[in-house]
């Protein structure tokens, strides 16, 4: 068997690891992610060079939604409370 070099997640799996490592069980939450932006002059060559925009991911995260859609998840259906659960967190954004 090949070694395996990448593993990839849809959006609701990220979230709902992200609800999971958070301990959180209620609320919609969906993806987060914020970028930056800046800007490079780049190319192969000293006579091939263009401008080009570099936009870094800054942070990645998750927040709140009003509703299920394709980057969010319902947390009382992807991580419900068990009886080892007592309590959930609710984070806070800057």
């Amino acid at each position: 068997m090949p070694e395996i070099t990448n593993l990839v997640f849809t959006h609701k799996e990220v979230v709902t690891a992200l609800l999971k490592s958070q301990d959180i069980h209620e609320g919609i939450w969906g993806l987060y992610v914020e970028f930056g932006i800046g800007a490079a002059n780049v190319g192969p060559s000293p006579d091939e060079i263009q401008p080009a925009a570099i936009i870094p991911v800054l942070k990645i995260g998750f927040q709140k939604f009003n509703e299920v859609t394709n980057i969010s998840v319902d947390a009382s259906e992807v991580n419900p409370i068990t009886k080892k659960t007592k309590t959930s967190k609710i984070v806070e954004t800057e």
